[in-house]
């Protein structure tokens, strides 16, 4: 691959990154903002108590004190870092300033992650120009790019999934090649495994995928087992050690009764949060979930490119010339399908489409660019540069709502009667503008109400509303005129009695017809 390639990717991925952080800024604010910024301030409260007393009442006490706040230790200063260049940029609130600064650590979290995943492709194949393809493919995914401007939790935990997983090939590659494992590895990958379980507690299923890989590679190799484990017991003690105390460390709720981790996978598996997501035109329950709702939603969300990589598995099984190709394949393969099984069996409660298993998207991505370049290398660079073509024309023409992207399948059903739109709600902030700009133009006394979301205060604060309440609200409202910001599950509600539309918020697929809506905001006098 010539040094001319190489330096445009560089500038390319320079425009990718300072567009992304300015998109970020400039999106509206998601549903669980409030609760992830909730349950770091209860935390810190939590911490500072403990250090004084021993104790910490009000965390234990909290609803959800299982939720991991291991992101929050990183962002957190940065945001406050972040919110001091942004002041008088954002016409927003301080508090929305601050969850807003946010996005940014996100998206250059996320940015950072898909430097790993190009590294994982090096290992697979020392080929550059597959390795690009294949990183251009996944930051421009309008899936993840989407969530990577916006989501607190999801991107985080992926990020943190896709590192560890490439310390894990690291770690194998060395043992395969017969050569002395680091220590800094072994550090490398306690702490970012700590912080993957501090993020989430299901963090912990990244230790099956240490297990399959080591499995699989002393099959594939026919290394002996008790001879491995004797050359490596001091290290993998070590990691034991790092993990378990990294891991403590960034777990308050921990810190009380270590067996708290039990309770915690517990709690976190059956979350109480009944809600029902849109899955191909039925509502399917988050704590009764059929086994379909999984794979219907990973055939409508995942690239026909990818799709076609992973059923093709089986034409080039026999290509495999390299054992290691084949030990971290498998590993991934064998990876993907027994946390999908883990989750159908144990009924683990999960909603709004796939979010939940968004870190199992990219070691899928991988295996089936692996797959296609090993099957016809030409068919790989030719299909894999139309495809970011299309993602790019996908991006612009979905803005800002690319987190909802699905595939070309989807496009044969009418997708707002079938599945989940704007369900993490960013269509607040457009709209919430629309509502500004109509009152200003007819001389609206902000005494009155508008009914809307729970960051009503952030966007019209600023803009002396005195009067905010929640949609929920409305079925009660008496004086009129009011606005009312209808989007996120309030879309499903009938439209506001006698009130005049004054804007909506839709986007259209690319070389698609449908009009797909979003949010909707209503005048009524």
């Amino acid at each position: 691959m010539s040094q001319k390639i190489y330096n445009t990717s560089y500038i390319l991925l320079l425009i990718y990154l300072i567009l992304g952080i300015y998109l970020s800024l400039n999106t509206g604010i998601s549903h669980d903002e409030h609760h992830e910024q909730l349950n770091w301030d209860v935390n810190l409260k939590a911490i500072k108590i403990f250090f004084e007393t021993g104790d910490y009442p009000n965390l234990l006490e909290y609803r959800d004190r299982y939720h991991g706040i291991g992101f929050n230790f990183l962002s957190q200063p940065f945001q406050y870092l972040i919110k001091n260049f942004t002041l008088n940029y954002l016409d927003v609130n301080d508090y929305g300033i601050l969850l807003i600064s946010k996005h940014v650590v996100i998206f250059i979290l996320f940015f950072i992650s898909g430097l790993f995943f190009f590294k994982i492709c090096l290992i697979f194949f020392n080929d550059k120009k597959f390795a690009l393809i294949s990183l251009f493919l996944f930051l421009l995914y309008p899936y993840f790019f989407g969530h990577s401007l916006i989501n607190p939790k999801d991107i985080p935990f992926l990020s943190f999934w896709l590192i560890s997983t490439y310390i894990l090939f690291k770690i194998i590659k060395k043992l395969y090649k017969e050569e002395i494992v680091p220590l800094k590895y072994i550090f490398f990958l306690a702490i970012s495994i700590s912080f993957l379980i501090s993020i989430r507690i299901v963090g912990l299923l990244i230790l099956l995928q240490f297990l399959i890989l080591i499995v699989t590679f002393i099959e594939i190799t026919n290394k002996n087992f008790f001879s491995l484990l004797k050359k490596n017991i001091n290290k993998l003690l070590i990691f034991m050690f790092a993990l378990i105390f990294f891991t403590y460390l960034l777990n308050p709720i921990f810190w009380h009764d270590p067996t708290e981790v039990v309770n915690s996978l517990k709690w976190m598996s059956k979350y109480q949060q009944d809600v029902s997501t849109l899955t191909l035109g039925e509502y399917m329950k988050a704590l009764n979930l059929p086994a379909s709702y999984y794979f219907i939603w990973l055939f409508f969300k995942l690239p026909i490119l990818i799709i076609l990589g992973f059923l093709i598995f089986p034409l080039i099984e026999k290509k495999f010339s390299k054992n290691l190709n084949k030990i971290l394949s498998y590993s991934l393969i064998f990876t993907c399908l027994g946390i999908l099984f883990i989750f159908i069996l144990l009924d683990v409660a999960i909603y709004n489409e796939i979010r939940h298993l968004m870190f199992l998207v990219p070691l899928i991505f991988i295996v089936s660019l692996n797959n296609l370049y090993m099957w016809s290398k030409r068919f790989f660079y030719f299909s894999g540069v139309l495809v970011i073509i299309f993602f790019i024309i996908e991006n612009i023409s979905i803005n800002p709502y690319q987190y909802t992207w699905m595939n070309s399948f989807s496009k044969f059903y009418k997708i707002n009667k079938n599945f989940e739109v704007d369900y993490w709600g960013i269509s607040n902030k457009d709209l919430y503008s629309s509502i500004i700009k109509h009152s200003t133009k007819h001389n609206f006394n902000k005494n009155n109400c508008v009914y809307g979301d729970l960051y009503s205060n952030v966007f019209m604060e600023n803009q002396n509303f005195k009067c905010l309440k929640m949609y929920s609200e409305l079925d009660a409202a008496k004086e009129r005129p009011y606005y009312v910001m209808q989007n996120h599950r309030n879309l499903k509600r009938s439209d506001p009695k006698d009130c005049t539309l004054i804007s909506t918020e839709n986007y259209k697929y690319s070389f698609n017809s449908q009009l797909i809506k979003v949010g909707s905001a209503w005048y009524c006098n």
